[in-house]
């Protein structure tokens, strides 16, 4: 750590602080700023060359006298401690605690921003993770080392199902080797009241680290916050050898304070205003979820992505479909009906559903039915549009079980009650239920040997007669 303090601020607004003539300063290095009254203020080099030093002031620059303020520059990036006792706390977004309990104390301190990973050291994402969830579990299941984000929309349960997700995800079999890192950056009051209740009245809370940034609380910290949950996610996984999921809710607004310290320091914008890295810096976070060979743990992670205007092109939910594997997608027109959670089937997909379920790890008929399941409800999607024009009472007989299987999967099999978590053993059943309301000659995705132990038609009985 640096013990000279430097008096050479030249300029101060909008949260940055300018710095000329201090020699051999790292970008991203930790500054301590001490103002005219003796209040210390942490910051980040966020630009630096021969000629200036741009530092960004977590707690804004508002009332500095740049004639009685002096900068220290503590030779260092931000760290997080690490220890076994982080299950359990809440921290804000640099790992400061925010649960009145005291700092965390270790002589283990990483980098937040990590440490870069051989590609060929990765193992690939395989195991299924269940979330209780039937619409995730069966039809866009989850496996361990996979990044599956939630493309949401204004307005949409989207902290609701991450909550749920947070106090039912597990491997079964391995419960008691299950973390969840939880970081939520730019939420309300309300919300991280919402968060923080939820997860103590469900006692998850000792099994979950929190990361917190508040709405009202600084930009830059949002840019800190996934790294240092991230940080503390790799300790957990590749130390302590657990299985971690990471929920992060909102990148949005991550994305967002992203663009205003970028327009901020004077970078060149692009699409929608946000920097031309966007996509390299949103990867850095992403790539950190996943597994490596000789590790026993691994990485999950679950990232939020609220749609500005519902619009699925946005650079932001754009870009992360380039990056992860697969997307669930909340749909507004089941959430106006009262189907919790809303999530929409057709768009929504899991590219590594296959190497998770099976014979090994969910049952072997769950490829096989979970393909079924999105053909019939594309043909019932397809007998509802048709309905609306010609009217359902014109509908054939087989076209009608149609339109009675979408409204019967959409009200029992995608909606489920808040608190309610099934296993995945009863969701492959619920499946097979909803199938019963289509004979099986509709069924060909299926092979005879399910539908002589699974499928129960019930207008067999009706034909006989």
């Amino acid at each position: 750590m640096s013990d000279k303090e430097y008096r050479l601020a030249s300029a101060a607004r909008s949260g940055l602080l300018y710095m000329r003539g201090v020699p051999g300063v790292a970008l991203g290095d930790r500054v301590v700023v001490r103002d005219h009254s003796g209040r210390r203020r942490n910051g980040q080099v966020i630009r630096t060359s021969d000629e200036l030093v741009l530092i960004q002031v977590l707690e804004g620059t508002d009332n500095l006298d740049l004639e009685r303020t002096w900068v220290r520059f503590l030779d260092q990036p931000f760290e997080v401690a690490l220890s076994p006792d982080l299950l359990g706390r809440v921290f804000n977004g640099i790992g400061q605690p925010r649960d009145d309990r005291p700092p965390l104390f270790s002589k283990l301190k990483r980098n937040v921003n990590g440490a870069p990973v051989n590609p060929a050291a990765r193992a690939y994402p395989r195991e299924f993770i269940q979330t209780g969830l039937s619409a995730v579990d069966g039809l866009n299941s989850l496996v361990r080392g996979q990044k599956l984000p939630i493309f949401s929309g204004s307005g949409l349960p989207h902290n609701r199902l991450a909550a749920q997700i947070v106090r039912q995800a597990r491997l079964p079999g391995e419960e008691s080797n299950f973390a969840v890192v939880f970081a939520a950056m730019g939420v309300s009051y309300s919300d991280a009241n919402f968060f923080r209740e939820t997860f103590a009245a469900s006692g998850v809370l000792r099994n979950v680290v929190m990361f917190l940034n508040l709405a009202d609380e600084p930009a830059i910290e949002r840019l800190i916050l996934p790294r240092a949950a991230l940080t503390v996610a790799e300790y957990l996984a590749f130390d302590l050898d657990k299985h971690v999921l990471v929920v992060m809710t909102d990148m949005t607004h991550y994305a967002e304070a992203l663009r205003e310290v970028a327009t901020a320091k004077g970078d060149v914008p692009a699409r929608k205003g946000y920097p031309g890295y966007l996509y390299s810096d949103l990867a850095e976070i992403y790539e950190r979820a996943g597994r490596i060979r000789g590790k026993p743990g691994s990485i999950t992670m679950m990232p939020v992505v609220s749609m500005p205007s519902d619009d699925i092109t946005h650079p932001i939910p754009d870009l992360t479909g380039y990056i992860t594997e697969g997307q669930l997608v909340l749909s507004r027109t089941l959430n106006s009906l009262g189907i919790y959670p809303p999530i929409d089937i057709p768009p929504s997909l899991s590219r590594l559903m296959k190497d998770g379920i099976g014979h090994e790890h969910t049952r072997e008929d769950h490829s096989r039915l979970a393909g079924q399941i999105y053909a019939s409800y594309a043909r019932a999607l397809e007998v509802r549009n048709l309905a609306s024009i010609i009217g359902a009472e014109d509908l054939s007989e087989t076209d009608r079980n149609y339109l009675a299987f979408a409204d019967a999967f959409e009200r029992r099999f995608v909606g489920q009650r808040e608190e309610e978590e099934r296993d995945i053993i009863e969701t492959l059943n619920l499946a097979w239920e909803l199938l019963s309301l289509l004979p099986p000659e509709a069924l060909t995705r299926v092979g005879t040997a399910d539908l002589e132990k699974y499928h129960h038609w019930q207008g067999a009985a009706t034909e006989e007669k």
